[in-house]
């Protein structure tokens, strides 16, 4: 018969599972959004599958693109929005909420300039086809650096100011716009390159499975618990028909465990995501907190 030392050790992973289920995204109570949502103020892209029904590797690889790029929008737009509203108890989840934003962009644009603008440059044998998106990601780059050392940088998260944040947000908002946008549209026209492989060849293909492979690593290289959680709960599954409700393609129990499992590690964050663990998009958190403390404020008076 086991000893009371060896059922509890036996109980420790069941206990854990447990507690972290208790936090996962999951568990969340989810509203549909009748305030601002996150689909502004920085517009959404519209996926070149959507526009043109093409599947050629390059409209295929601009529309996956796009649909990550539409995950950070949906971000900035929940961060942009909810700021101002922030309650004090809230402002240590939402600092840490904007700066998983923060490493995701930064490590996407890495991750671009690396590994994913070189296979392509030598694919087509062509150094020049990202030559105006090198110069769209400069724009914006001091900006993103003065956002995350705003946000670093407080002593404590009393200090945080949510004018502030949006006012250093302005200051690169236009110009990160454009290049989300700017850069769909760059790689979809690589399908007229001259140099671009014909559907079916080995080449392609082979284009194809590295294109593939790097969409699949760029987002979980960059945080398992923190950029990956906040990656799939701004992802719209509704959008463009349904289209793209499974995407991206994993297995279902994958994708449970990344939003639930890892997701709650940092429980507290993912209140401001633009949608709930379903992929159905949700009222932004500020918004319900602030309408709350106004009835509460408002039922003390009376």
């Amino acid at each position: 018969m086991a000893g009371p030392r060896t059922t509890l050790l036996l109980s420790l992973p069941f206990m854990l599972i447990g507690f972290l289920l208790s936090r996962a995204p999951y568990m969340m109570a989810s509203v549909s959004p009748t305030s601002p949502w996150a689909d502004g103020p920085m517009r959404l892209v519209t996926t070149p599958h959507f526009l043109t029904k093409k599947t050629d590797i390059f409209t295929s690889g601009a529309t996956h693109m796009a649909l990550l790029h539409n995950s950070i929008i949906r971000s900035y737009n929940s961060i942009f929005l909810q700021a101002p509203l922030v309650l004090s108890q809230d402002k240590a989840d939402f600092i840490g909420y904007s700066l998983a934003w923060y490493r995701f962009v930064k490590s996407h644009h890495d991750d671009e300039e690396a590994n994913l603008f070189t296979k392509v440059e030598e694919l087509l044998e062509d150094k020049t086809v990202f030559d105006e998106s090198h110069k769209e990601h400069e724009s914006f780059l001091a900006g993103l650096a003065e956002f995350e050392k705003y946000l670093s940088g407080l002593a404590s998260p009393a200090d945080f100011s949510g004018e502030e944040l949006v006012r250093i947000m302005g200051t690169f908002q236009a110009n990160f716009e454009n290049h989300f946008h700017s850069e769909i549209s760059t790689i979809a026209k690589l399908a007229e390159h001259p140099n671009t492989p014909k559907e079916g060849t080995p080449e392609q293909i082979a284009a194809s499975a590295t294109f593939k492979a790097w969409g699949k690593s760029t987002v979980t290289k960059a945080g398992i618990t923190d950029v990956v959680p906040l990656f799939l709960l701004n992802l719209d599954r509704t959008v463009e028909d349904g289209t793209w409700s499974n995407w991206p393609p994993m297995p279902a129990p994958i994708k449970w465990g990344l939003i639930n499992i890892a997701g709650s590690f940092h429980s507290g964050w993912w209140k401001f995501a633009s949608c709930d663990a379903a992929g159905q998009p949700m009222e932004l958190w500020a918004f319900q907190a602030a309408e709350l403390k106004a009835q509460r404020e408002a039922a003390t008076k009376a």
